[in-house]
């Protein structure tokens, strides 16, 4: 099996077409010929925070689904130690570590890579990839601006290749009744959706420019977004908070939220109109003194926050955006990043919620309750689903590629892209402080030359997205 799995990889690399984009070599898809029973090798890209998240699921699918975790990479060495050694004991065997993506990529070896990178490499992480021939799990938001998920989406359909972006809500069971409930018609005709991320983060601070850490490779960390010296506020985690590497807290959390809004309004398409607002509240904007600066406390993502003191951030803790379909369909979103009061029934802060002619439905996690007109009391609702043993994103994954059919996929490349859409449409209302009128099927705002320069970026050679694909 070995010796023709091997002769199979040589016949589809010689005949392929298809150049990758500062690699220097060339690549063909060979999707087909992973057999059933074959074992998958996979590389992690990105292994701090979220990427751990990916190694745990992918080693515990070690022996149901025949995956070995074979390489780790990650522009930060300093990782290396503590995440191969959750590989070591989990499945016994210490994966191969690298720093730069291009080699893992020009490695025959790997069948597919799991990107958990900052948003700003998602795009070109993903078509380089399928390019080398690998399949791709790709974090949301699928893409750091528009274009590029486009280019992503082309990707994936020129090769064949399976692409899964990580809307993990996707593979919930209690999410997919709740949303085949809404599309029988459970709560009468939709008219509107909210997606709501109210997360309580207080100043991620401020510091000076500075060298990057020993064995942290900053180019690359860099690679296609503009040169700037290294802040440690501007890196790990914090990149967040940044136009030039994150999205916000609407790209961030709030792309899985308006993922489910989409899915359950059925829109298989841009929105017509966008308008947001919002801004930067509840930080003070003088830097503290040595006598009245709040100490650190540490938060998800291994950094710290500094109560009401400055930050650096750029992007808004408040954030609304109204979004509008061709058939008068009203998408609502919000984000509240500072104290703030619960909606629903129940009390949501990450939730949707979906009205109807009939009435309407929360969905808060992995639960759904659905209430009649104007009553207080739900007439459905999910079941408990504590026990079960469900599948994950991750697993579908592995078993799309396996069987080779993308029908299998969960959230393909083309669902991911236009639900990431939507915060990186809302974030140049924000940023150009006005209602944009989107020709969806150009992918170009209605007589907007400034808005249209947000949907794309001017690209760091030799960080550029290969065109043509």
């Amino acid at each position: 099996m070995t010796k023709r799995r091997e002769f199979l990889k040589k016949t589809a690399f010689s005949s392929a077409g298809i150049t990758i984009g500062g690699l220097g070599f060339s690549a063909k898809s060979y999707a087909s010929i992973i057999g059933s029973n074959e074992r998958i090798n996979l590389a992690q890209i990105g292994i701090r925070n979220q990427g751990t998240v990916h190694i745990n699921n992918y080693c515990n699918l070690k022996d149901s689904h025949n995956v070995v975790l074979k390489v780790l990479c990650d522009t930060d060495e300093a990782l290396f130690d503590s995440k191969s050694r959750i590989v070591a004991d989990k499945t016994g065997t210490r994966p191969e570590l690298e720093w730069d993506i291009r080699k893992v990529l020009e490695n025959k070896e790997i069948d597919a890579v799991s990107m958990a990178t900052p948003n700003h490499w998602h795009a070109l992480g993903t078509v380089w990839a399928c390019q080398a021939g690998k399949h791709v799990y790709v974090e949301k938001p699928a893409s750091h601006n528009l274009w590029e998920g486009r280019k992503m989406v082309e990707a994936a359909q020129k090769t064949g290749l399976t692409v899964q972006v990580g809307l993990t809500n996707r593979a919930y069971n209690n999410v997919r009744e709740a949303m085949q409930f809404l599309h029988e018609g459970g709560i009468g005709k939709l008219y509107m959706a909210r997606a709501l991320t109210y997360k309580l983060r207080n100043s991620y601070g401020t510091a000076k420019d500075s060298k990057p850490p020993a064995n942290f490779h900053y180019d690359l960390w860099l690679g296609p977004a503009p040169y700037r010296p290294y802040n440690e506020k501007r890196s790990h985690y914090n990149w967040h908070w940044f136009w030039d590497t994150g999205n916000g807290d609407s790209g961030n959390t709030g792309t899985h939220q308006l993922d489910i809004a989409r899915w359950g309004l059925q829109k298989h398409e841009h929105p017509e109109t966008i308008y947001s607002m919002g801004g930067l509240y509840g930080f003070n904007q003088d830097e503290c003194q040595p006598d009245n600066c709040t100490p650190g406390t540490m938060v998800y993502g291994d950094v710290e926050t500094y109560g009401h003191d400055k930050s650096m951030q750029e992007t808004p803790n408040i954030q609304t955006a109204l979004f509008k379909y061709e058939d008068g369909t009203l998408l609502e979103y919000e984000a509240r990043g500072r104290y703030t009061n619960q909606e629903g029934s129940d009390g949501r802060e990450v939730g949707n919620l979906f009205y109807g002619s009939e009435g309407w439905l929360e969905i808060a996690g992995n639960s759904w309750r659905a209430f009649h007109q104007g009553e207080s009391q739900p007439f459905a609702s999910s079941k408990d689903s504590s026990s079960e043993q469900e599948a994950t994103l991750f697993s579908n994954f592995i078993e799309s590629i396996r069987s080779g059919n993308q029908k299998l996929l969960q959230c393909d490349m083309r669902e991911g892209f236009y639900s990431s859409a939507l915060p990186l449409l809302a974030n140049i209302s924000y940023r150009v402080k006005r209602e944009l009128k989107f020709m969806g099927d150009y992918e170009k705002f209605a007589n907007d030359s400034e808005a249209d320069t947000l949907l794309s970026r001017i690209y760091r050679e030799p960080y550029s997205i290969p065109i043509p694909l």
